[in-house]
């Protein structure tokens, strides 16, 4: 069976050796195990890739490069109107090879996927990820919200998996866990949480991009509170970004030197080191589907306490660990780890529940999800 994925992920080529974002190339490389063939056709750009891109290890995997178009700013979006057209050429020819389509949402190239997928694809199993916020209460683009209407009502006749439980959630719509790392390293995270108590001083991580969309200024304003309480911590920021020396100077003018470490981007392995020793992963972030680096460090039995945007709220609340505060809360958060400090106990009681929690979260679990609504949907046993 052979499987076409369509997706924004940006690819790079750089001496003779495509690569791409990390954590999708992860995600692809296990699902194409359930498939003969598995083709993505994603943008592909110009120059050195980041550090976190990585290369496909499938030999099933097929790329298949499109010009990339889109972006933050105006004139970015309008670019993707001279894109459609060779966007459309491609996704025809592999649409109409293709056994089944998988399209990941959202974004300008999967709108113009999922109109392909209707002229073209008709009959064909679909299934479409949306990895953003499936009912966001904030502005945001127009194409966003076009495609949550395209998949709520169910126009492209197929299933949508999402992030988190929701109310009045059609039949089509299914809760579905974002895979984040395998059996054997989710086994592993497991051991190492199994030693952790809360201790002095706290370790605090977060992990991301450095930016104020994801809370850096926030948990710079946290830590500020717990130094004036007098609690001993320190806190760890990875990531990187073109803010990160105006946080570096908020550090110093708060007086949090000594508390905070600004240690730039870290591979997988690096950030492990450091869920290993943490106690709280912090992320008052303002826009999230759901943030792969909290399972990441539930695993490692890190309590998480970020915003209560999107499907942090119900994910957290059904794991039975950490809390999702609105994110310009300063005040709760504060409080929120004063009484985990006044009560170790609950704090070791969350960190065990995030473990369990986190086995949802491993490929092995995302493929037999896979299987099963492949089955269920359209009587299709995969890996056969």
């Amino acid at each position: 069976m052979r499987l076409l994925v369509i997706s924004h992920t940006p690819h790079y080529e750089y001496q003779g050796v495509i690569s791409g974002w990390g954590s999708t190339i992860r995600e692809l490389d296990h699902l194409a195990g359930l498939f003969d063939e598995l083709v993505h056709l994603a943008p592909l750009y110009t120059g050195p890739p980041p550090e976190s891109s990585l290369p496909y290890s499938s030999k099933k995997i097929k790329f298949i490069p499109v010009k990339p178009a889109g972006g933050d700013g105006f004139k970015d979006k309008l670019s993707i109107f001279g894109a459609v057209p060779v966007w459309l050429k491609a996704m025809r020819h592999e649409i109409n090879s293709a056994d089944a389509i998988h399209i990941r949402c959202p974004a300008g190239i999967s709108l113009i996927a999922l109109f392909a997928q209707k002229l073209w694809g008709r009959g064909k199993p679909s299934w479409v990820k949306y990895a953003g916020n499936w009912k966001p209460s904030n502005k945001e683009f127009w194409s966003y919200r076009m495609q949550r209407f395209w998949l709520g009502h169910n126009f492209h006749r197929g299933i949508v998996t999402v992030n988190g439980t929701w109310l009045h959630q059609p039949a089509h719509i299914i809760t579905f866990n974002n895979p984040s790392f395998s059996q054997i390293e989710w086994f592993h995270a497991k051991q190492e949480a199994a030693e952790k108590d809360l201790s002095f001083p706290l370790k605090f991580v977060f992990v991301g991009r450095a930016d104020e969309a994801k809370g850096v200024g926030r948990i710079l304003e946290i830590a500020a509170q717990l130094l004036g309480k007098g609690i001993a911590f320190h806190l760890d920021v990875i990531g990187d970004g073109p803010n990160r020396e105006i946080f570096e100077q908020a550090a110093v003018e708060r007086g949090l030197s000594d508390q905070v470490s600004f240690l730039g981007w870290k591979n997988r392995l690096e950030i492990n080191k450091y869920y290993k020793d943490a106690h709280f992963i912090l992320l008052p972030s303002t826009s999230e589907g759901w943030p792969k680096v909290l399972s990441e460090a539930m695993a490692y039995g890190v309590v998480p306490l970020a915003s209560d945007i999107s499907s942090i709220p119900s994910i957290l609340s059904n794991a039975k660990s950490g809390l999702a505060i609105p994110s310009n809360d300063i005040n709760s958060f504060a409080r929120t780890i004063i009484s985990y400090v006044e009560d170790p106990l609950k704090w070791k009681r969350e960190s065990q529940n995030g473990v369990i929690a986190a086995e949802s979260f491993t490929y092995e679990y995302y493929l037999n999800a896979v299987c099963k609504f492949f089955n269920n949907a359209w009587k299709i046993e995969l890996g056969k």
